[in-house]
């Protein structure tokens, strides 16, 4: 007899099953099958990363939806791969250099680059082995790198072609600027936070001495270089200023006042300083007006000889607290004003971003966006939840040029070579040997790499063998569906959708499923600094994987945060341990069994066996639809509720009796007992891979894994709501006794008489029917039904919709002893409902505590007022059967 050990251990198990599934190659997806097919790629961790809680949900719901399609028959390809990922990489190995005494330059560019390929060797694959221990059933056989030789290839081969068709150029422009990690970044890798700053407003004379302007900055270090003022020309206080030309204080350079729309009548003072080096709306006047750009800031942050020999060297904050010195000793800072003000940060070290004008390469995102903006509008892609297209759209609709150039050294370095004799400037796929305008051989490649997300961007193509044509690009391109977080619809979503349509003149993929944010219990985002980061390696050492993967799905409403305790994840843990006491239950009573686990449908079925197997059949039909639909939430607790509350808590029950009897009865629950226990077990592997591997393998079934068994479909020949509707009422009844049972602390060994009275008389029949299990189930020595009962003064009763369930309970208890149990409860119940009313009335209390302490309390008081309701009506049984 098969025999599961006596207690569920996932670690053992979870290690396995994860060798023995990729060992025989079930992960991987075959170009050459003819079946249909079903891809997705993921989205490429950094080889600096370990896997948190983000990474851990994202790819627990793409590995449900790559485990069901692969049972349901696709050809199915999660593509793995990881990410460069320059920045944060490139500063992974200099603090590394840093520890060691050294640094980059003192290194040189080679060398460096061939540092971060050791490091990247030795240690970025650590992210991959976490996802295999999540269970993530990748095919690893494909692994790419976004700087493998094949996408780097294909990474030359788009920035060529753009620059072809003159969608990429260089030009003078500005860029936010990193001054730590001395980088360009794209405005979504700014992180804005509100921070306390100040507006200076300050005092620019007029040439002719005849009086001034006053104008108000943020940035008073930006002011040594102004080459202009502005005002809107629909500003009726600077009219009669229009033509004149102002001092900038301290400097004595003379600039012009122009008139422009863009100005703000309501800010400040409504005159603008005008800096075109060092602000990017300033820059586009600039351009308008034809004004000189002025320099003052060298890529450090610190001022250079532009800003005048009083402020050279100095770093710009420092040349700020010594401008605003030397102009109130001037006479020119008239106030200063408080201000809660927007500041952009580098979102790889947290320094403050400067506005910079630099020579960079830029992508014309305009014609790019535009047929992306259609394949959404016209559901050739669909974003779910519907609301993040809004989001989409107004982002996509305003894009402005994308800038792909970084002043790091590993990543792509871009395929342009500059003509050190005439200054020709050359893009090829392959390295010129010589400048195509003079024939020199004196070509310096520009040093400039290619911002992380423009690899990136070719990652659902790119990976599957493109440029090339092959049968895999072929068989899986367009994509099925991308699973992804918010916070990359733009860095990233956007782009892959530019880029696929432009290059593959097809969309990426047809879905794309936003997820939702995993924040802590309170609510709140979990971060490092607050402490209430919850590690996922640890949570699955402790609870197991399963156990992570369920609490994530379970929790994956559309659009709606998660609120994530550990107290959750133990809780499904504690659903794998009843899953496995079940199947080991089910063991347990196959003695004698020759079947299998295909149903015998030449057995007779009891109505235990015919609601059970309709159930399942409808319980397929909601797991399926709720995964076509991304309702992951809805699947995964229709499994749970369908195996804990239908199979485990109710149908095991109604087969004990059968079990114990030698004969067709018994073998006819046998075989549906391990029907249905394979059938929820496979309903339940891409959610719970490791667990229902261990349980399916030790049942008389065919084949090599439950991975690649057939998930279960519905049949609507195989639903029967009328036995449904039956047992509900049977059920109905056992519970409404077991309630009463423990209302009135009946003991539970106690057989109790039951009496039901209703006018249905098919309810009445089909109770009559089925009674045998109301008196095993609910432990009833007699049990009578009709429509003329009269209800004994002794007694308990339960409404129970279309019929009164009624207990007498002459001798069946001491009701003084009960009496008294309940008055004394009651009494305790009342002390502490006026505490807690007492606390939550205090209005000190109230706006003092946490939120969550108020709360706790408010259920609290829930809990106990519903308890006391209970006990009253208990007790008014009592007294009523005492009188």
């Amino acid at each position: 007899m098969i025999q599961l050990d006596k207690h569920y251990e996932p670690e053992e198990v979870e290690k396995r099953w994860g060798q023995f599934w990729q060992e025989k190659n079930f992960y991987h997806a075959d170009e050459t099958l003819d079946r249909p097919p079903f891809s997705i790629v993921i989205p490429p961790p950094n080889i600096t990363g370990r896997l948190h809680i983000g990474h851990a949900f994202n790819n627990t719901l793409q590995d449900i939806l790559t485990r069901w399609k692969r049972m349901q028959g696709f050809n199915a390809l999660w593509q793995p791969g990881t990410d460069h990922a320059g920045i944060a990489t490139q500063n992974v190995v200099e603090r590394q250099l840093h520890a060691e005494g050294t640094n980059r330059q003192e290194l040189g560019r080679d060398a460096f680059v061939e540092r971060v390929w050791k490091w990247r060797n030795e240690s970025g694959g650590t992210i991959n082995e976490q996802l295999k221990k999540l269970g993530s059933s990748l095919d690893w056989e494909r692994d790419r790198f976004t700087m493998d030789e094949g996408l780097s290839k294909a990474v030359r081969e788009v920035f060529v072609t753009l620059y072809e068709e003159g969608l990429i150029y260089k030009g003078d422009y500005i860029i936010n600027w990193c001054p730590r990690c001395h980088t360009a970044l794209s405005d979504l890798e700014v992180e804005h936070e509100d921070a306390q700053g100040h507006l200076y407003h300050l005092k620019y004379p007029f040439k002719d001495g005849e009086g001034s302007l006053v104008i108000a900055t943020t940035r008073p270090e930006t002011m040594l270089g102004d080459t202009a003022v502005a005002v809107n020309p629909e500003d009726e206080r600077y009219t009669k200023f229009k033509g004149k030309t102002l001092i900038l204080p301290l400097v004595g350079r003379e600039i012009p006042l122009i008139e422009d729309s863009y100005v703000d009548t309501s800010f400040g003072t409504g005159a603008l300083k005008v800096t075109p080096a060092h602000d990017p709306n300033d820059f586009e006047i600039g351009r308008r007006h034809d004004l000189a750009s002025v320099n003052v800031m060298d890529p450090s942050g610190a001022m250079n000889a532009e800003a005048g020999p009083a402020y050279e060297g100095l770093d710009r904050f420092e040349c700020r607290k010594k401008l605003v010195e030397d102009l109130t000793e001037a006479g020119v800072l008239l106030k200063i004003e408080d201000l809660n003000h927007s500041v952009g940060h580098c979102y790889r070290c947290r320094t403050v971003v400067e506005p910079y004008l630099s020579k960079q390469w830029f992508v014309r995102a305009k014609p790019l966006a535009e047929p992306a903006i259609k394949a959404v509008r016209d559901g050739s892609i669909k974003i779910v939840p519907k609301f993040w297209e809004n989001t989409y759209f107004e982002w996509m609709e305003n894009i402005r040029d994308w800038c792909i150039s970084r002043q790091i050294w590993w990543g792509h370095q871009i395929p342009a070579w500059t003509c050190k004799s005439c200054g020709e400037i050359q893009v090829a796929r392959e390295t010129p040997h010589s400048c195509s305008a003079c024939s020199s051989t004196d070509l310096e490649q520009e040093t400039d790499v290619l911002d992380t997300w423009f690899s990136s961007a070719l990652w659902p193509f790119s990976t599957l063998g493109w440029p090339e044509k092959t049968e895999t690009l072929k068989r899986f391109y367009p994509t099925s569906v991308l699973c992804t977080g918010f916070d990359i619809l733009f860095f990233w979503v956007a782009r892959m959708i530019m880029m696929g349509i432009k290059f593959m003149d097809d969309v990426p993929f047809h879905h794309v499923y936003i997820h939702a944010l995993i924040r802590d219990a309170e609510g709140q985002k979990m971060s490092k600094t607050k402490g209430n980061v919850i590690d996922p390696l640890a949570v699955m050492e402790e609870y197991g994987t399963d156990a992570l993967r369920f609490t994530l799905a379970a929790f994956a409403a559309q659009g709606r945060d998660i609120k994530l305790a550990e107290d959750r994840i133990e809780g499904y843990r504690n659903f794998c341990n009843k899953l496995w006491n079940a199947s080991r239950f089910v063991f347990m009573n196959l003695e004698g069994y020759q079947g299998t686990c295909q149903l015998d449908e030449h057995t007779e079925k009891s109505i235990a066996d015919q609601w059970i197997l309709s159930r399942l059949n409808n319980t397929t039909q909601e797991v399926n639809q709720a995964l076509e639909n991304f309702k992951f939430n809805d699947a995964s607790l229709a499994v749970y509720k369908f195996i804990w509350n239908e199979y485990c808590d109710w149908y095991i029950e109604f087969a004990k009796s059968r079990l114990q009897e030698e004969g067709p009865e018994k073998i006819a629950a046998q075989n549906v007992l391990v029907h249905v226990l394979e059938a929820a077990l496979k309903l339940l592997h891409p959610f719970m891979p490791f667990i229902t591997e261990e349980i399916w393998q030790k049942l008389p079934k065919s084949g090599d894994s439950i991975m690649v068994s057939a998930f279960p479909k519905f049949d609507v020949a195989n639903s029967n709501a009328e036995v449904e509707d039956a047992m509900g009422k049977v059920m109905e009844v056992i519970t409404g006794v077991r309630n009463i049972r423990g209302e009135m602390n009946l003991n539970p060994g106690l057989k109790l008489n039951a009496l039901i009275k209703t006018r249905h008389t098919d309810l009445e029949a089909t109770l009559k029917k089925h009674s045998g299990f109301i008196c095993e189930l609910a432990r009833v020595d007699q049990i009578t039904i009709g429509s003329e009962i009269e209800k004994p003064q002794v007694s308990a009763s339960s409404v129970l919709g279309e019929m009164d369930l009624i207990i007498p309970l002459e001798g069946m208890m001491d009701f003084e002893e009960e009496r008294s149990r309940i008055e004394k409860e009651l009494k305790k119940i009342e002390k502490d409902l006026i505490f807690l009313d007492k606390k939550l009335s205090n209005p000190n209390f109230v706006k003092k505590a946490p939120a969550e302490v108020i709360e706790k309390d408010e259920k609290r008081k829930t809990t106990l007022s519903e308890k006391q309701a209970k006990l009253e009506i208990h007790l008014k049984t009592i007294e009523q059967a005492t009188r």
